[in-house]
């Protein structure tokens, strides 16, 4: 799909064609996907906002292929940048040949492409030179960066039609998260949440994307679906036995080892347990997922934790045997 925009340009076709253009990897609400395409046609700037490994960056790259934007699409991790200046500016070089020099950076190539998306990675964690550099930048009333503080140093104008798509956790759990002030947030107009899997849909997700249909392979997939999401389940209760979940992008690194052979005990103890503290001896948030592994391994695989799904709802964090 090309996309054009004219004066006499139907969006609503236009979203209801995009609809068809999400793939089957990107698990996203129809409302969602319509809202984020919307806003990206327009030229908005977004916030992506959910726990880690819920699809935001996939979100983001996503969106850029759907409306044709696929070859303008920059990322930047703003949580990765030591030198936020370096990274979104550029910097001075000496070469003996030519003297001093400004090279600039990529960052500065991005907003100067017209039409282009630029994803701003992990911007809860930008250091927060990071954060007053792009304050003019995201400012709809503003859209320029200033390459020095001299006022006679150039400005450079972000082009027409860019759009900006960033990502953020937010939560007490990331504790390398820094707090978004209200400034920040009112130049995202559109912000869209992102939530994790529901159980049926990372194990269609899952199944479909590595082909799993040996048998065995599904059982394991299944005790893993059912752990995976006791655990997202459990965090959410104020009494809860452990701090940490299971996101998604763990979920698909089990399931390459379920193709490659691996045992559901194997799997536990490379990527399951890892995630949660031996602190506490047999109180441990390490021993509670233990026995909760267990259960799956000394029954039939795809046997249900609970047999009442009102006490799975309710999370009470005794695991039964």
């Amino acid at each position: 799909m090309k996309l054009t925009i004219a004066d006499n340009f139907d969006m609503k076709n236009y979203l209801n064609e995009c609809i068809k253009l999400r793939p089957t990897t990107l698990i996203m609400d129809d409302i969602k996907w319509k809202y984020m395409v919307r806003s990206a046609v327009r030229g908005k700037n977004i916030l992506l906002l959910g726990p880690t490994g819920c699809g935001k960056t996939l979100a983001a790259q996503t969106v850029a292929k759907a409306i044709g934007k696929a070859d303008n699409f920059f990322y930047f991790n703003l949580g990765a940048t030591q030198d936020a200046r370096s990274a979104l500016i550029g910097n001075t070089h000496f070469d003996k040949s030519s003297g001093t020099f400004f090279k600039e950076s990529s960052f500065v190539k991005a907003i100067r492409t017209p039409n282009a998306i630029i994803l701003l990675d992990e911007i809860s964690r930008s250091h927060h030179d990071g954060v007053n550099i792009l304050m003019t930048v995201l400012d709809d009333l503003q859209r320029y960066l200033r390459l020095d503080e001299k006022e006679d140093n150039e400005v450079v104008r972000v082009a027409d039609g860019v759009t900006f798509i960033a990502t953020a956790n937010v939560g007490n759990e990331y504790t390398a998260t820094r707090v978004m002030d209200r400034a920040l947030l009112s130049r995202f107009p559109v912000k869209i949440e992102m939530n994790p899997l529901d159980r049926e849909s990372e194990f269609a997700l899952l199944k479909d994307r590595f082909n799993i249909t040996d048998q065995s392979h599904l059982d394991i997939l299944n005790a893993v679906c059912d752990i995976v999401d006791h655990t997202r389940k459990q965090i959410k209760h104020e009494d809860s036995k452990i701090s940490n979940f299971l996101p998604t992008r763990s979920t698909v690194e089990i399931a390459e080892l379920i193709v490659d052979g691996f045992s559901l005990v194997e799997i536990a103890e490379t990527t399951v347990y890892p995630n949660f503290s031996e602190d506490g001896g047999i109180d441990s948030e390490r021993t509670y997922m233990k026995q909760l592994v267990q259960k799956y391994v000394s029954t039939n695989t795809n046997t249900k934790l609970f047999n009442d799904p009102v006490k799975a709802d309710l999370g009470t964090g005794v695991v039964p045997f």
